[in-house]
């Protein structure tokens, strides 16, 4: 079965975000770090490579840089938002949005989850959840 399924490579800058610090809070991430996270976290660059569904996303603030590398249908192992160490499973929803729901994999915290998806004006909006809360952001390539 040979899909078409979205294109999303390329070098994204983020045009809005909503909910960022409130996501934190659920996280339980401490005031003094969310600040340093929101400040980081307003002007990251998100770099995507993708082999077919295989995805490497590099993503890079002041404060730090995260890069993953995941093929859709296959667990693989990231860090949460709060930097906790979980697994995590990537499928499809649509052809042009992934869903990944991911298990801490020690301790217990909010149950998070992250979709990435390519909207039909050709933006990025990557949705985070933990529990009940849900930061949207969306990305524009350059």
């Amino acid at each position: 079965m040979d899909r078409k399924i979205a294109d999303f490579s390329g070098t994204w800058k983020m045009k809005s975000s909503e909910n960022f610090e409130e996501l934190l809070k659920r996280l339980g991430v401490n005031m003094m770090l969310r600040k340093i996270a929101v400040a980081a976290a307003s002007k990251p660059l998100v770099e995507i490579s993708q082999d077919g569904e295989t995805f490497s996303i590099r993503t890079s603030t002041s404060v730090r840089t995260t890069h993953i590398v995941f093929t859709v249908g296959q667990s693989f192992n990231e860090t949460t938002v709060d930097g906790r160490p979980c697994t995590s499973f990537p499928k499809w929803e649509t052809d042009s949005k992934i869903t990944c729901e991911q298990t801490l994999q020690k301790g217990e915290g909010p149950k998070t989850s992250w979709t990435r998806e390519i909207t039909n004006d050709g933006e990025l909006v990557l949705t985070m959840t933990a529990d009940d809360v849900v930061c949207t952001r969306v990305y524009v390539r350059e």
